[in-house]
Formats: structure tokens, sequence, C-alpha cells
């Protein structure tokens, strides 16, 4: 399904963080679209942080945020989006909508996806995970 609007792309690292973090991304991705949603954008950078996944959920724009972690010692994927995250993700969110005006009137919500690690990588989705 093709972009509806471009967005910068980060550049590659070989980081094996960021090498995960990608793949969870990509699994979230293909999860959300297997389900509906359309891509605006991906890795959207704004000067108070990234948006990992932007989709089109009807008319609602959906603001993912894809949360990947190899160990339950630091606590969970879900958990780990607190109020310091949401914050941050509520912000940049706003930001994207000042940029990307077309989007601005549209309803939005925020999602959580938590990936977990493994042979058959578990998902979780949480639709409307935290109000703005």
């Amino acid at each position: 399904m093709a972009r509806l609007s471009a967005c910068l792309r980060p550049a590659l690292s070989d980081d094996p963080r960021h090498v995960s973090g990608r793949a969870a991304e990509a699994l979230a991705q293909a999860h959300l679209q297997s389900h509906g949603l359309q891509l605006i954008c991906q890795n959207w950078r704004g000067p108070r942080g990234e948006l990992d996944l932007v989709m089109l959920d009807g008319d609602t724009v959906v603001f993912a945020e894809v949360r990947y972690r190899k160990h339950s010692a630091w606590g969970g994927a879900v958990e780990s989006v607190d109020r310091r995250k949401r914050d941050k993700l509520i912000a940049t969110a706003m930001q994207f909508l000042q940029q990307e005006k077309r989007w601005a009137k549209h309803p939005c919500r925020f999602d959580v996806i938590a990936v977990g690690h493994g042979k058959s990588a578990s998902l979780e989705w949480i639709r409307n995970a935290f109000d703005s």
C-alpha cells in the first residue's frame, strides 16, 4: 500500500538494538495493515521526539508507539510508556499535525503495540492506549 504522504526516514544503524527495533516496527506495521490501517508515515522526527508509525484507520490518524522488550527484567513494553513518554508522544504528534496540515482536522488516537521476544514474537495491540 502506498504511503499517503512523504516523510523523512532516519539513517539506518547497525546497532543490534536498532535492528531489533526496526524488526519490531515492521512486524507492528504489517499487523496494523492486515487490519486495514494505511501507513501515513514511519519514523517521523520532530524537535521533541519521534513517531514510530503514523497510520490511518478509516478517517482517524493513529500514532502507534511500538515497544519491544527482549527481557522482562526492565518491565514490560506496555509499562514502559510512562507519563513522561506519553507527554513526549503527545507533543510530537501535535508537531506532526502542525506540519502535516492535511491531517490536522482528523480525529486522532494513540495506540501502543507491544512486541515480545522469541521465535513466535508475541504482539499486543492496545487501541486508544491513552488520551491526550
